[in-house]
């Protein structure tokens, strides 16, 4: 038997529930954190944010808490996969994923790295000079035998659950709701910038850029995983890296004094 297709109304329900439970949050919270960051006495150029803190100071409770936030937090991903799920193959085929090409996805992946990677960069580098951005420490975490497969499962999940939400899934219902195909790439591309506003209006510009060229390419190809593969690349560098660019440009990635 044939089911009715989900009314409007439900749809918008559905897409709310989704954000509120992860990126609609995140922004909420990236507004409101950037209002207080523009209002303190201290200038924007000499605050830092911090994106891996540590959360606890006994190591095998931080490294538990570490494990448990990555993994709540892809309760959205699991949803939307839910959400989207076709009996017929492929299953996640509405996402964006159908199981074939991945090595042809995974090097247009690659490549994306290097056209928004150094570009993104050298955006930083600018907007820290001219105090667009807070400094941003990409790991508060101390050294444990542990650190670095912690920070690549946390460069994993911001790639799923970001590019699953906001490319995948918002794609999908918003085409559902009559949205043109430039609306869509705009309006995910403006949520995209909006929960990183807690690094600076910089930041915005910067990811919005980003959200743009994928909003784009995703439109024309259809194919998720090069987005998955490019922004796991992109922060498992910027995790991982960031004490050797701390020690080279301490000025620029270090902590303010």
């Amino acid at each position: 038997m044939l089911t009715a297709p989900p009314s409007r109304a439900r749809l918008w329900w559905e897409i709310a529930i989704v954000l509120a439970l992860g990126l609609g949050q995140s922004a909420v919270y990236a507004i409101v954190q950037l209002a207080y960051r523009l209002t303190d006495e201290t200038p924007l150029a000499d605050q830092t944010a911090t994106l891996n803190p540590s959360r606890s100071d006994r190591e095998i409770f931080d490294l538990i808490y570490q494990i448990l936030s990555i993994g709540f937090s892809l309760v959205p991903v699991v949803l939307v996969c839910f959400l989207l799920w076709q009996t017929s193959r492929p299953h996640l085929g509405r996402l964006g994923l159908d199981g074939t090409r991945m090595g042809r996805d995974a090097g247009r992946g690659v490549l994306l790295v290097l056209a928004i990677g150094i570009p993104g960069l050298a955006l930083y580098l600018v907007g820290r000079a001219l105090g667009l951005f807070v400094a941003v420490n990409p790991t508060g975490l101390d050294t444990h035998w542990w650190t670095v497969p912690i920070l690549l499962l946390a460069a994993a999940r911001a790639a799923l659950q970001e590019e699953f939400v906001v490319l995948g899934y918002l794609f999908a219902r918003l085409k559902q709701l009559g949205w043109s195909p430039w609306t869509i790439i705009v309006a995910t591309s403006v949520l995209r910038a909006s929960y990183h506003l807690y690094q600076g209006p910089g930041a915005f510009i910067g990811n919005l850029a980003m959200g743009l060229l994928f909003g784009w390419l995703f439109h024309r190809s259809g194919r998720l995983l090069p987005f998955l593969v490019a922004h796991f690349l992109i922060d498992a560098t910027v995790f991982v890296g960031y004490p050797w660019a701390a020690a080279t440009w301490p000025a620029l990635f270090g902590l303010p004094g």
